[in-house]
């Protein structure tokens, strides 16, 4: 029931917005989208179509559209931004973080940034091209360079008349950094400890030096690791030197992590993680065209492989009945390898030096999975073409192909990362076309050899 009140409340705006764009009231729309978060809003418009996307962008207000922009996928975005000028992108820009501002120059032409950085004030911009100097997908490219930094020789009474002294403390501080004349980064002093301790005591008797900082070119799968480990809730980025760059937030590393499981996911079927639901139909057929053309050229080797055994095909007909048995048990045995390589793969459990371990542990866990259901497809088929023969036969392909899978759920995936290629992207059709061949070509070449 909690789930359905759920859905009924996220259905509800999206079902008033549509009966109101249906009816032309453009004041019901201004005031709906004014009632919505930005994320809800972001929300909103990634779940209509393109044209009445851009009926609905005008009416939002201007000073909430660069937050709505920085919830968006970037299909969306990329579509929204590209028919607004450089003054409605500076002036939509230039209230949020640099490293959300970063995220949404990233995806505009190159000529397009340029005019939009020239346009805004010199102290958004360095903090702004701070971030846009790494790349997207590392830490420094998810860090906001809004740091609230104080001295180790100072008191904690200090501390307090200077935070008193700000407007406000940037979004997710827990901790302040304590750093050194030069800006090397030394530890942290959590805000708790400059309420709770004496106020005469210095930052060096109460800082901690547990959290590491994070070099700005860690890639961001290992940054979300972190923050996982260590429960942070924010954590200080720094370069080469140590000099403090930024920091990160738990709102960019729950973004990581939600991006990453939508990208496995989509990925296994050929698409991006930011790929537009409603997107126009010539740029998805051109996006899932290729895909289908990798896949039509795996099936055609898996048809090539039957080929080869036309004659036995057409003295035996049972065995083109029970073929399809064959393919699908091996392929579900090896998508369950797989899977569980990709997600150990994903969260660092994978190395070196467990790499055989474990390719030994689901060799055997496939042959012993193929004896079991060897022996319950062998006794069914027996039964049901009244042939031991056909039973046993199907029972060693079985076998085979259960081991076959093991084998290659486990090697793709980490050949694959070797090569620099997305395991997630093409391992499921590489897999796919193992185990369709060796199942079909155990299967119907013992049945050539023993049968027919």
């Amino acid at each position: 029931m909690p789930e359905l009140n759920q859905q009924n409340s996220i259905n509800k705006p999206i079902d008033t917005l549509t009966e109101a764009l249906e009816s032309g009231r453009f004041l019901r729309m201004r005031r709906l989208l004014a009632s919505l978060h930005p994320a809800e809003t972001a929300h909103l418009l990634e779940s209509l179509p393109p044209e009445e996307r851009r009926v609905c962008w005008p009416i939002i207000n201007p000073e909430l559209r660069g937050e709505v922009l920085s919830y968006l996928g970037e299909d969306v975005q990329t579509d929204l931004i590209q028919d607004m000028n450089t003054a409605d992108l500076v002036s939509a820009t230039e209230d949020l973080a640099p490293d959300d501002v970063a995220d949404i120059l990233q995806n505009l032409p190159d000529h397009v940034t340029q005019e939009v950085l020239r346009v805004m004030d010199s102290q958004h911009r360095r903090r702004v091209e701070a971030v846009l100097a790494y790349d997207e997908d590392t830490a420094g490219g998810l860090m906001n360079t809004d740091v609230v930094t104080v001295r180790s020789d100072i008191t904690l009474e200090v501390v307090l008349r200077y935070l008193r002294l700000l407007d406000t403390l940037p979004s997710n501080t827990d901790s302040l950094y304590v750093v050194d004349h030069k800006d090397h980064y030394l530890g942290t002093l959590a805000l708790t400890q400059v309420v709770s301790r004496s106020r005469s005591l210095t930052v060096s008797q109460v800082m901690s030096h547990q959290i590491e900082a994070i070099h700005a070119n860690t890639d961001e799968s290992e940054v979300a690791l972190r923050f996982e480990k260590h429960d942070l809730i924010s954590a200080p980025v720094v370069d080469k030197d140590n000099h403090l760059l930024g920091r990160i937030t738990i709102d960019d590393v729950v973004d990581v992590i939600r991006d990453d499981a939508e990208h496995t996911m989509l990925s296994m079927a050929g698409l991006g993680e930011d790929e537009d639901t409603f997107a126009p139909i010539g740029k998805s057929i051109h996006r899932r065209s290729l895909w289908l053309g990798v896949n039509l050229l795996t099936a055609f080797l898996a048809a090539w492989v039957i080929g080869l055994f036309e004659t036995t095909l057409e003295k035996q007909v049972a065995l083109a009945i029970l073929m399809p048995i064959v393919a699908s048990m091996g392929g579900v045995a090896g998508s369950q390898t797989l899977t569980l390589v990709i997600r150990s793969m994903a969260l660092g459990q994978l190395n070196e030096k467990n790499q055989r371990w474990l390719l030994r542990k689901e060799i055997a866990v496939g042959a012993s999975n193929g004896l079991i259901w060897a022996f319950a497809i062998a006794v069914v088929t027996s039964l049901w073409f009244n042939s031991i023969e056909l039973g046993l036969l199907i029972g060693a392909a079985i076998i085979i192909n259960l081991v076959a899978a093991a084998l290659a759920g486990v090697t793709i995936p980490i050949a694959l990362k070797r090569f620099g290629i997305d395991p997630a992207l093409s391992g499921g059709v590489l897999l796919t076309t193992v185990t369709d061949v060796v199942g079909f070509m155990a299967f119907l070449g013992f049945a050539t050899l023993f049968i027919v």
